[in-house]
């Protein structure tokens, strides 16, 4: 008897214990992107890419049909990048987090642009085009990873494998060498 006892008290420690971990941390366990998170990133990281070229090659009426055709889906890519991080790091931690990850995307996105030099023009050029011809989030997400934006995010999308090719995927290609000719 006193065996079962003893082993009652054990289980309801561990479960307690486990609840209170639980509890004290956000939810560390899925810090994985969900697959909606990860395209969210992509559609983020294609309307930063976007921002900056704008800027920098005095597209901004491009820029911003870009912004009104898409506004439902770049406010609700928004939300959900938003969401993962509030998810992950809780609602003080995650909004700092955000606030962050906008910051280093956009560094990210200007450093592309510098690393290209001359070319970073021609090259971003078509990507108006294509951007404004797409709709929808898995459309938008699509042309990011086709194009190979910056996604300065490394967390690994659940339950995605690395051979896939779909955007979910959770390691970007490596940087492949630009030229005016993309």
């Amino acid at each position: 008897m006193r065996g079962i006892s003893v082993a009652m008290k054990f289980v309801r420690t561990l479960v307690a214990g486990l609840a209170a971990a639980a509890i004290a941390t956000p939810v560390l366990a899925d810090s994985c992107l969900q697959p909606a998170e990860r395209t969210a990133m992509e559609v983020r990281a294609l309307q930063s890419q976007l921002m900056v070229a704008a800027l920098a090659c005095g597209q901004t009426d491009q820029y911003n049909a870009f912004v009104t055709r898409n506004q439902r889906d770049l406010g609700d890519a928004y939300r959900t990048v938003t969401a993962h991080f509030k998810r992950v790091h809780g609602n003080v931690q995650g909004q700092r987090q955000l606030d962050g990850y906008i910051t280093q995307l956009a560094n990210a996105q200007s450093q592309d642009g510098i690393d290209q030099g001359t070319f970073f023009c021609p090259n971003v050029t078509p990507l108006f085009k294509q951007a404004l011809a797409e709709g929808g989030l898995a459309r938008l997400a699509s042309l990011s990873y086709e194009r190979n934006v910056v996604v300065p995010y490394s967390l690994d999308t659940c339950g995605a494998t690395s051979t896939s090719s779909s955007p979910s995927t959770p390691a970007r290609r490596a940087n492949r060498a630009r030229t005016a000719s993309r």
